[in-house]
């Protein structure tokens, strides 16, 4: 019986790949515009029900995409010492999604970034993209164990954190891909974290 599940969990891992695989290059070709539930499934060679059945909308297949970046190893974000590991920790988390974003590419980064993409609206997403949940869950434990006490309120500096990191994914489409896309994100939340706590 776990066999015939995990071959049935292959089988739905393939179809997410294959839908996404197939939104990507509707999105590097053709821009989001072009970018319908229906171009997807002709596309990937999928039934719309097959969509549905792992996705609710096409902004919802982008976000999973974004949230499901790879893994941060749970040990950097033990309790840190100091202001100063809580800052490279926070650092360390949007590098790793600076790589992720580099993965994807250019063309989809600059198309899933667009006022048009409403899951990336913090105001009527159930959820925030995980980059900002690991952080907000982050300072939530360093602010509880007195490690920092920032002179701003958490939510504001997360939502801050969160238009620095767009600034910089926006920077790095705009000068298609020949921006330190690595050296800025760093320099600019460090700039701002030192500011704050």
């Amino acid at each position: 019986m776990s066999e015939i599940l995990s071959k049935q969990q292959l089988k739905s891992k393939e179809t997410k790949a294959k839908i996404f695989r197939a939104a990507k290059h509707i999105l590097q070709k053709h821009g989001y515009e072009a970018l319908s539930i229906k171009n997807i499934c002709e596309e990937a060679g999928v039934s719309n029900g097959s969509f549905y059945h792992h996705f609710k909308t096409k902004d919802d297949l982008l976000s999973y995409y974004i949230e499901e970046q790879p893994n941060i190893n749970p040990d950097l974000l033990d309790i840190p010492k100091s202001a100063d590991e809580v800052k490279s920790a926070i650092v360390y988390v949007y590098l790793n999604y600076v790589h992720y974003c580099q993965e994807l590419g250019v063309e989809f980064m600059a198309n899933y970034y667009t006022p048009k993409n409403q899951s990336l609206n913090p105001l009527i997403r159930t959820e925030r993209p995980y980059p900002i949940v690991t952080v907000h869950n982050y300072l939530q434990k360093c602010i509880g164990a007195g490690i920092i006490s920032p002179n701003q309120d958490i939510e504001d500096i997360t939502t801050d954190i969160r238009m620095i990191v767009i600034g910089n994914v926006f920077e790095w489409c705009l000068k298609e891909g020949n921006a330190d896309f690595e050296g800025n994100m760093k320099r600019s939340l460090e700039s701002y974290m030192n500011g704050v706590f």
